[in-house]
């Protein structure tokens, strides 16, 4: 019978070891069965080298860590608690996620409550029985950073799309730290574990191009949710990466090097789908919004108000000499007066949100003036997403609110004095800033600046509407 010698006998103990197999007397077992098998493989005539493929072959890639872990599931208690532990929160937690969303989208009730318990098993008790399995395997302190970053990353990740989704405080702030572990360490971590890997030398490329794709990518999702600049072309660079060169580089690699497609390349490809797909799609869905809908709404607004307002004017010229002249005109003047407190609402808010903190800047490419007033150029604007104005100038309580809530009263009084009281009410919601603006609850607070200013549009121009019915009924009485 063929005997192995000791360089062959080394070289299926190194390979093995690779594998953390780290449950004791485990790993002289396995050493010892599979140089039985190679030596039996070898009586047919084969050496050692097609003897020791063909055996590996038989076992697959896991087959000698199945075997650990169906040992310690038998043997250890704590292991096989933490094992059932983490299958059923994971399939619990990922079942009520994915219900809630499917509730979310349809506005079903009850979609908030299940996000909730979906994120928080995820979160802290899927993510720590996990972690607390992986090490029991592998006792591998080479790869406890990866394992630590990866948990701290995952676990913001959940918590941030949460929050995120439920309006809260602190989403940005919690996604922001979930990207950055994942760019400074999760990421760096898990690249340089893969090229570590001495059986891997020819896929080096592909797990530096692969990282530096996710880095991208990763990097232009948050700056797409935070509405920073360049997203687009940060997440158009990852997907270039990861879709033209790193994953057909790595296609190709593994395709020359095994000769059945295994079940962790299924589960790499799908992942990739997964998450690339649809952060594409977010992309273009969001660029889309941004460009056909939120600036075309305002310069809509813009439109409608310098209508309304070249109209009111050319009917207050065409009675220039009647009697009721004087009365439209008092009238114009109280609304253009009106009109201007808002617009210098609109004016610092734009300032504060393109300067620096204490340091309000604005660029004449951003707000021109115009014959009748201001014209903000939304598509010019920096961050057009700032939600830091409408809290600081719109939410009940703030000087700028009580200012222009105290102006608005005057302008009403005004009106009750030149118009029945039937009438007023007809444009009792017109002249109420309630109507447009927050009312102190919290979601209805979290208003972008794009928001804000569009809401302050639609103020103006209902302003406009009520002076032209008043101009109109007063030209009636002439």
């Amino acid at each position: 019978m063929p005997e192995l010698s000791l360089n062959h006998i080394d070289q299926i103990s190194r390979d093995i070891t690779r594998q953390e197999i780290t449950f004791s007397h485990l790993l002289e077992d396995l050493i010892d069965h599979v140089c039985c098998d190679v030596e039996y493989e070898m009586q047919t005539g084969l050496d050692f080298g097609e003897a020791y493929k063909k055996v590996r072959k038989k076992m697959g890639s896991r087959r000698l860590k199945e075997i650990q872990e169906e040992t310690l599931y038998s043997v250890d208690t704590k292991y096989r608690y933490m094992k059932n532990t983490m299958k059923i929160s994971g399939v619990a937690g990922t079942i009520l996620f994915g219900f809630a969303t499917l509730f979310k989208i349809q506005h079903w009730p009850f979609a908030g409550i299940l996000m909730f318990f979906g994120a928080l098993i995820l979160a802290f008790v899927f993510l720590p029985s996990a972690l607390n399995v992986l090490w029991k395997e592998t006792h591998n302190r080479k790869r406890l950073f990866l394992v630590i970053s990866g948990f701290f990353a995952g676990m913001l990740l959940i918590i941030g799309v949460l929050f995120k989704i439920q309006h809260w405080p602190l989403a940005g702030a919690i996604l922001t730290l979930a990207a950055i572990s994942g760019i400074l360490f999760f990421i760096p971590a898990l690249a340089l574990s893969r090229m570590s890997d001495q059986e891997n030398k020819e896929k080096r490329l592909s797990y530096i191009l692969g990282a530096a794709g996710s880095v991208l990518f990763v990097a232009g999702m948050l700056f797409k949710m935070q509405h920073w600049p360049l997203a687009t072309l940060f997440i158009i660079l990852g997907i270039i990466l990861l879709v033209f060169l790193a994953m057909p580089m790595f296609t190709w690699l593994t395709w020359k090097e095994e000769s059945h497609v295994s079940s962790m390349f299924i589960f790499l490809v799908i992942g990739f789908i997964l998450i690339v797909v649809p952060g594409a799609m977010l992309t273009l869905s969001l660029q889309h919004s941004y460009q056909d809908f939120y600036y075309p709404n305002n310069d809509q607004q813009i439109k409608l108000y310098d209508y309304l307002f070249s109209n009111n004017s050319s009917l207050i010229n065409k009675y220039h000499d009647s009697l009721v002249y004087e009365k439209m005109e008092q009238l114009h003047s109280k609304t253009t007066g009106m009109l201007a407190v808002i617009s210098s609402i609109q004016d610092k808010m734009v300032q504060e949100s393109e300067g620096q903190p204490g340091k309000p800047a604005v660029s004449a490419s951003q707000i021109s003036r115009t014959n009748s007033g201001q014209e903000i150029l939304y598509a010019k604007l920096s961050r057009p997403f700032d939600q830091g104005q409408a809290r600081v100038f719109l939410m009940p309580g703030c000087n700028a609110r009580k200012e222009l809530s105290s102006s608005m009263a005057e302008y009403e009084g005004y009106l009750a004095n030149i118009t029945s009281a039937e009438d007023l009410l007809k444009y009792k919601k017109m002249l109420d800033t309630e109507t447009f603006l927050p009312d102190g609850n919290n979601h209805k607070g979290d208003m972008s600046l794009m928001s804000a200013l569009h809401s302050l549009e639609i103020m103006k121009n209902g302003l406009l509407t009520v002076e032209s019915c008043l101009l109109n009924k007063i030209a009636r009485h002439n």
